[in-house]
């Protein structure tokens, strides 16, 4: 932008004589100028933004222990999974232990029972079934042996009745035997083995806790990156959720724009972006947008915009701040003058340039306009395509002043 000509150029002012008396001459002042065009320009937004990594983990410890051993420090790259540190775990060895014998006694108590309980408890019911059977045979025998022989009269009826008992006492052992197999069949042997299967689930689970509380005391990387931040030493008392460690793969960053609310209507996903840092070090960098919050931040009146940029060669480091420019479509047939044409009200897009007329007379006009780039700037209301400009020679120029175009090159 140029808020201040470098140079001011007077015109010769020349005198002559004439007829005895000095004559003033009028003064010209020498200006170089140059056209405005109109031309197709891309539309940017610039807005202010901080560098991330695409994906950034604050570590913390699911337990609270003492940290027996650092392993990795900040600044230090680590693959998926890798240790960062561990912590004290001697307890939680010991619950694990107690936990996996209680699962392996259990294991054992059910397969005693699938193969030794159970089918000897079937076999007793079983062959009492049968030895009842057998009395209940022999007593019916019996007794219809009597039954025949008091017809005959070669018993007493107290004897048939001695004998009927005898065969009502085997019919009910044989019903009750009948029944006590029909339960370890159908019930008792089931409920058993359910009961002694429970039992070596709850002890599963019980160890599997204990395996996850034991694998929490080696603190892990979530994914290939670099350690950004570390507040975790040796000796420290790591807190159950209190953070260990940051963790950010930068191999992709993300530049988090924060754009005003009342333009970024204008942003879409996937339209080209880039980022450069403020002070001006390392390159320009390109990427494109992924990500348009659709919540507007109401203390600053902006919305946070992602710009996705490759990293692989590192060159972006998280926390970078800089400035993210936007593209954002074509201006068709925009008029165009040259950065050095325009002065600018600071911190506005109200700004003053010098037109010559077709008489070479600068005129002094009030326009609005955007920088296009750091040599052209975009007018958007107050010039026409051909017009000429004052672009060298107008530092302190009166309106409606003569001027030589072209004389400030010579």
């Amino acid at each position: 932008m140029k808020y201040c000509a470098a140079l001011f150029f007077v015109g010769l002012v020349t005198f002559g004589c004439r007829a005895g008396n000095d004559v003033d001459k009028k003064v010209i002042v020498n200006v170089s100028v140059q056209r405005a065009v109109a031309k197709d320009v891309p539309l940017t937004l610039s807005a202010p933004a901080t560098v991330y990594g695409k994906s950034e983990a604050h570590v913390s410890a699911r337990i609270t222990a003492s940290v027996q051993k650092v392993l990795i420090h900040k600044g230090q790259a680590v693959k998926a999974g890798q240790i960062l540190a561990i912590l004290d775990r001697r307890d939680l060895e010991a619950q694990h232990a107690d936990a996996l014998a209680n699962a392996q006694s259990a294991e054992a108590a059910l397969e005693r029972m699938e193969r030794a309980t159970i089918p000897y408890q079937l076999t007793q019911a079983r062959g009492d079934l049968a030895a009842k059977k057998a009395a209940l045979d022999l007593a019916k025998k019996v007794y219809e042996r009597r039954k025949q022989l008091l017809t005959e009269g070669a018993i007493s009826g107290r004897d048939l009745q001695t004998s009927e008992a005898e065969y009502a006492q085997a019919q009910a052992n044989f019903n009750a035997a009948q029944t006590n197999l029909d339960n370890i069949e159908k019930h008792t042997a089931k409920e058993d083995l359910r009961t002694a299967q429970n039992s070596l689930a709850q002890s599963k689970a019980r160890e599997s806790l204990a395996a996850a509380n034991l694998s929490y005391a080696e603190i892990r990387s979530p994914f290939a990156g670099t350690v950004t931040d570390q507040l975790v030493y040796s000796g420290d008392m790591a807190v159950a959720g209190a953070q260990l460690f940051t963790v950010a793969d930068v191999s992709i960053a993300v530049a988090r724009a924060q754009v005003d609310a009342d333009q970024v209507t204008a942003v879409k996903v996937g339209q080209p972006c880039s980022f450069s840092k403020n002070d001006g070090s390392g390159p320009v960098v390109q990427g494109k947008i992924t990500v348009v919050n659709q919540a507007v931040d109401t203390a600053r009146r902006t919305v946070e915009v992602w710009c996705e940029i490759p990293n692989h060669d590192g060159s972006l480091r998280s926390g970078f701040f800089g400035s993210a420019k936007i593209s954002v479509g074509n201006a068709h047939q925009a008029i165009v003058i040259p950065t050095s044409a325009i002065e600018f009200e600071e911190g506005t897009q109200t700004g003053k340039v010098y037109v010559v007329d077709s008489n070479n007379v600068a005129h002094l006009r009030t326009v609005t306009a955007v920088p296009i780039n750091d040599h052209e700037v975009r007018v958007l209301t107050g010039l026409h395509a051909g017009e000429l400009v004052i672009t060298a020679g107008e530092y302190g120029l009166p309106d409606n002043t003569q001027v030589n175009p072209g004389g400030a090159n010579q």
